[in-house]
């Protein structure tokens, strides 16, 4: 018991020091950094990402122009490829939030080789964050950009409700399935029977089936000797009353009692 609660202060001590290191704090350069893209997400990348309508300003030209199109006409350096998806993703929020009508309070965090800016806007319809990364190095590229609208309650309350319905379907449908399948087995086993029973072999009679047989019919034509020897009898007896001969050579002769 002492060494289990032994490694459990052991692993508690050593989540607890991660835990500390990461509140590190940031040296005067990395604030000076922190806080300038602060200012530039908020006053500048998230207002000219706003003001686009639609991205297709930019469709025909490669990253390489976009870049220095941006540069010039914005002293702003951003990665082609980046900013175009950044407009692609703020025009399609905006069909959710409607017009971008303020721009609230920021965050910034460094996270490796990026600087990450979590900018509050507010829309005509919702609210939403939009999420600006820059490179962490002294020309802080542009990166990529995104506005992700905020969810309200009913939103999520929907979604879920909608995952609920999808599942339950999902189960109905399957025990349906299921039933149906149950409900064939009876005219599979019908079809199997009559199968078997067509494919089964016809069975020869067996040695006492013969014999059987053998008896019956000779009991049969004994019988049959028996009534044509008294057939024969009948009529050489109705031939001797009427003085005739038959034709099978019968003789009847009268019995006479001796004295």
């Amino acid at each position: 018991m002492k060494k289990f609660l032994t490694l459990l202060c052991m692993i508690t001590c050593i989540f607890g020091l991660t835990a500390c290191g990461s509140g590190e704090k940031l040296t005067e350069y990395e604030q000076q950094k922190v806080d300038y893209a602060q200012r530039l997400a908020s006053e500048m990348i998230v207002p000219m990402l706003s003001q686009f309508e639609k991205d297709a300003y930019f469709d025909e030209y490669t990253p390489e122009e976009v870049e220095y199109m941006v540069g010039n006409q914005y002293n702003l350096n951003v990665r082609g490829y980046g900013f175009t998806r950044a407009l692609s993703s703020f025009a399609s929020a905006k069909e959710d939030i409607g017009e971008v009508t303020g721009v609230g309070n920021t965050t910034a965090s460094i996270d490796g080789n990026e600087i990450i800016v979590e900018v509050e806007v507010t829309g005509e319809k919702k609210n939403a964050t939009a999420e600006v990364v820059f490179s962490n190095d002294s020309f802080m590229y542009l990166e990529s950009a995104a506005l992700n609208p905020s969810s309200s309650m009913g939103d999520l309350m929907g979604v879920a409700a909608l995952n609920t319905l999808i599942g339950m379907g999902t189960v109905f449908c399957v025990l349906i399935l299921i039933s149906a399948i149950i409900s064939c087995f009876k005219f599979i086993n019908k079809a199997q029977d009559n199968a078997a029973k067509k494919n089964a072999p016809v069975q020869e009679p067996s040695g006492v089936d013969n014999a059987v047989a053998q008896i019956v019919e000779q009991e049969a034509a004994a019988d049959e000797t028996d009534d044509c020897e008294l057939v024969a009898v009948i009529a050489a007896a109705i031939a001797a009353s009427e003085g005739a001969v038959t034709t099978d050579g019968f003789v009847v002769r009268s019995i006479r009692r001796r004295r």
